[in-house]
């Protein structure tokens, strides 16, 4: 028998007809629980209960939601989250594992369904903000152990002895005698019980598998080619539908100039206008392709842009001017002590202006979306998102239906850190729902390289105007910021939830910063862009500890103070930060600035320190100038996100951050002229390629802090640590990315 699972009621039916159970009504499978259903024992004989669940979802707590137990002990962990290379799946399955008592190996692990169960961060559902582990570590403990209870529980039961006398060996419970009695075979019977409220969790000083390395559940799949994506994924009589967009956002298809043309190709099915874009769908995605780019579409004037800095026609040059001469009263971020007096009474004053640019995620997937309408009316998606019960509400809005119509299948995501959330018209699934109610079938949307990277929602251009004050003795007095621009938090989720009229989005990296500078002055001005902005991996981290951390060198060049020794000095206070500070130093054979020789070639060192999503990182970065251009040796990165699960998949996270944000630091640029953007492929949006990857070092320091976030923090400190060790080595202190534009002598 299969126990312990929760399906989403609209997917049951199905479910339910191949087990030969017809006779339950939608009311039924409902009940009063926002769309959950309980099957307590799918038998092999084709017979089920269903039991409805009358009362409010306290997220997390119910065994059945999360855990499917089979008649031949496998394992099957419905996971709050999605997978996208981060690995997720194989740390949740650590995790109840160690609780369960069930080898981490053994579970197979899959996105739930959309569902009032899995909303167990702060009340809602979402893979991002590096908050996953984090987010649900003691509740997917005690989600293991509340199982583990029940099952020993539901074994004495049936054995007629103490559950004290009983234990767990992988799936089993284990009596004195030595006798093992599987899982699975006791699902059932579990089930039946009341969870405990105060079952006891593991010590972590017999931990099996939290804190090791467990090899990742995916590898097989991926490295076979198994692994299913959401372009991979078929249903049958699906159409295929490629895409054209508008050139410039906010405008429409008009009028097609040459559509008999298009309809007139082999395997074209239909020609489709669509908000902001003309699709084609055809008996193959190759097909539906020619024919939309053969398509000559006449699209409306560009709409105003809704504020007078930036015209509609808007280029990024444009933007960042407005941005800079701004001259609106900005909002307290951050006031500490009295910078004006500082200012008045120091030996040197300095002044930066820092900016950043538009970034594509670029993600290695092309976006695609599957939508059927099937038979009982209600909608089928298969689709990539970071919010799946978000992605469903959408749906249905769009589709005229109510939410529980909607069924979502979420696959492994082939491109992550905010590309799969639900940005306006950059995402295909609206489109393929559309296209799938115009046809009357199922429609795969295809977006082709040059229509994602069209569309990809961008993370935001950003500026900060810095001030310091520098006293007599060199050290640091005051420090006044001004930044101007707007955050993914505000823009789409609103001012509540980005921190009122400062979005932390927007601030974060350049407030709170650890060093005990007494005087510090930090305003914000909102400047909402004419763009799709988007979250990118570290979101605000990603370019303002690059200005602050930069800027903070500049005022160690002003005071004459070595910039490593200044940071040391300046987190006396913190043990924290400086523990790791000293870390770094240890990781890299000491600190050592530069400029120093290596084989007859000039090279120099930049530090910097970052405190991402809970977490602290203090990186090293040791580089050259070869033939013009910046060229990274090596990269040291002590990294403290408090407490650990896994510390290979930590550590890989941390080296693919660090390839990440090296690559933004020295190519990356999204560019905009009239409001087009001028990149269309990887060809005119350069990336970092493997050559110019340098070597990077990760020690782990777990201080016992609350657990922080693991796949964002590595990437903040690597621009910053670039940028100042160029800085050592030239004498140059960089304000604005990619370095591939600033100009070094051979």
């Amino acid at each position: 028998m299969n126990a312990l699972i929760k399906i989403d009621a609209a997917a049951a039916a199905p479910l339910l007809r191949q087990q030969g159970i017809t006779n339950l009504s939608r009311r039924q499978l409902l009940g009063l629980g926002a769309g959950a259903l309980l099957l307590g024992g799918l038998l092999s004989t084709g017979k089920a209960s269903a039991q409805p669940t009358p009362v409010a979802v306290k997220p997390g707590t119910r065994v059945p939601a999360f855990l499917v137990i089979g008649p031949d002990n496998s394992f099957k962990l419905l996971s709050p989250f999605v997978e996208g290379g981060q690995g997720i799946n194989t740390g949740t399955a650590q995790i109840v594992g160690e609780e369960l008592d069930v080898n981490p190996a053994r579970f197979e692990v899959e996105c739930a369904p959309p569902g009032a169960d899995y909303a167990v961060v702060g009340g809602m559902r979402m893979t991002g903000g590096s908050f996953s582990t984090r987010s649900s570590y003691e509740l997917m403990r005690r989600l293991g152990a509340t199982a583990r209870d029940m099952l020993i529980r539901a074994a004495a039961a049936r054995l007629n002895v103490p559950a004290s006398t009983l234990t767990t060996d992988d799936g089993h419970v284990v009596d004195a005698g030595s006798l093992r009695i599987p899982y699975g075979a006791l699902a059932a019977e579990a089930l039946a019980l009341t969870p405990a409220d105060d079952v006891k969790l593991r010590d972590p000083a017999t931990f099996r598998y939290i804190r090791k390395p467990v090899a990742r559940l995916d590898v097989r799949a991926k490295s076979t080619g198994r692994a299913e994506y959401a372009i991979d994924q078929k249903v049958e009589g699906m159409l295929y539908a490629a895409v054209q967009h508008a050139p410039v956002l906010g405008t429409e298809p008009v009028r097609l100039i040459n559509e008999s043309v298009a309809r007139g190709m082999p395997g074209v099915h239909d020609v489709h206008l669509l908000p902001g874009a003309v699709a084609v769908t055809a008996d193959s995605w190759y097909r539906a392709r020619q024919a939309v780019e053969a398509l000559q579409v006449s699209w409306s004037a560009p709409p105003a842009s809704g504020f007078d800095a930036v015209a509609a026609d808007y280029s990024s040059s444009a933007i960042l001017t407005a941005l800079k001469s701004s001259s609106v009263a900005g909002e307290r971020a951050e006031a500490v002590g009295d910078t004006k007096a500082s200012f008045a009474g120091a030996a040197k004053i300095i002044e930066a202006d820092y900016e950043a640019p538009y970034l594509v995620h670029g993600q290695l997937e092309p976006p695609s979306s599957i939508a059927r309408f099937n038979a009982d009316g209600a909608l089928e998606m298969w689709t990539p998102n970071q919010m799946p019960e978000l992605f469903q509400s959408i749906a249905a809005k769009l589709a005229g239906l109510t939410p529980e119509k909607v069924i979502l299948h979420s696959p492994i995501l082939g491109g992550f850190f905010g590309r799969h959330f639900a940005y306006g018209q950059s995402n295909p699934f609206q489109q393929a729902i559309l296209l799938a109610k115009a046809t009357g079938r199922p429609v795969k949307v295809l977006w082709s390289r040059e229509e994602e990277f069209k569309m990809d929602a961008v993370r935001p251009l950003s500026f900060s105007r810095f001030r310091g004050a520098v006293g007599k003795d060199g050290m640091p007095v005051a420090i006044q910021v001004r930044t101007v621009g707007e955050g993914p938090l505000g823009r789409w989720f609103g001012a509540a939830a980005s921190g009122g009229a400062v979005d932390s989005s927007a601030v974060e990296g350049i407030v709170e910063k650890p060093y005990d500078i007494p005087n510090r002055s930090m305003e914000y001005v909102k400047f909402v862009h004419p763009v799709t902005i988007a979250f990118w991996r570290s979101v605000g981290h990603s370019m303002n500890d690059f200005f602050y951390e930069a800027f903070f060198d500049e005022m160690a060049d002003a005071g004459n103070k070595d910039p490593f020794e200044l940071r040391r000095t300046l987190l006396a206070n913190k043990p924290r930060h400086l523990k790791l500070l000293e870390t770094v130093g240890t990781l890299s054979g000491g600190w050592k600035r530069g400029p120093f020789d290596v084989g007859g070639t000039k090279r120099a060192r930049g530090v910097s320190m970052a405190s991402p999503f809970g977490s602290e990182t203090a990186t090293i970065a040791e580089v050259s100038i070869e033939r013009g251009e910046v060229r990274v040796h090596d990269l040291w990165i002590a990294f403290d996100p408090g407490s650990i699960v896994n510390p290979a998949i930590v550590k890989s996270q941390v080296e693919s951050a660090a390839a990440l944000g090296l690559s933004a630091a020295l190519f990356e640029e999204l560019a905009y002229e009239k409001g087009k953007r001028l990149s269309h492929n990887y060809d005119d949006y350069p990336i970092l390629a493997r050559d110019a990857m340098p070597r990077v070092h990760v020690e782990i320091v777990e201080s016992g802090a609350p657990m922080g976030g693991v796949g964002e923090p590595g990437l903040p400190g690597i621009a910053p640590a670039v940028v100042n060790a160029v800085a050592a080595l030239t004498g140059r202190h960089i304000r604005a990315l990619p370095l591939a534009k600033a100009k070094f002598g051979a």
